[in-house]
């Protein structure tokens, strides 16, 4: 499986690894030494806490390596009149009459509950590539589907505040 990730994905994710390596670990391994030297292993609640803290961190590094091992790089680079990565759309859902914001990100920055929502998802899968004023169909996987009207595009530079998501 390939991750559709961007540039400025893959620096966040180097920095995580960094920080992780050099200041959670040494924690980590400082908190299990201390645990340990308080005796009894079997009934040590400190000491299994801290290893599992520990592993979580471990876990964390390698997911990371591999999400960048096995990275497709995308631009973030778009029309200036079209849906790309990184532009902030107003979208009109037709159903509900609602209007809504959302920036387009790659899939380990989505958090639709932030009004991030992935270039994978069904909307913007849909979204990609269309202009303001557009009337777009956004298919659903179990079928069916409903229509936006896309009112703006904000050609909006990715800052980097956006927080990557932790599986």
């Amino acid at each position: 499986m390939h991750n559709e990730l961007t540039k400025q994905d893959i620096r966040k994710m180097e920095e995580e690894i960094e920080y992780r390596k050099l200041v959670v670990r040494r924690e980590a391994l400082e908190d299990v030494k201390t645990a340990r030297a308080h005796g009894d292993l079997s009934e040590n609640f400190e000491y299994h806490a801290a290893k599992k803290v520990k592993n979580q961190n471990e876990s964390r590094i390698r997911y990371l390596e591999r999400m960048i091992k096995t990275a497709v790089i995308v631009s973030d680079e778009s029309a200036e009149d079209e849906i790309g990565m990184n532009n902030t759309v107003e979208v009109f859902f037709e159903e509900d009459n609602l209007t809504e914001k959302y920036k387009l990100v790659t899939t380990v920055r989505g958090n639709s509950l932030e009004g991030l929502i992935s270039t994978e998802s069904p909307l913007g899968k849909a979204l990609l590539g269309h202009k303001a004023g557009d009337r777009v169909y956004v298919e659903l996987s179990g079928g069916g589907g409903y229509y936006v009207v896309v009112k703006s595009i904000e050609n909006t530079i990715d800052d980097g505040t956006d927080k990557l998501r932790s599986f």
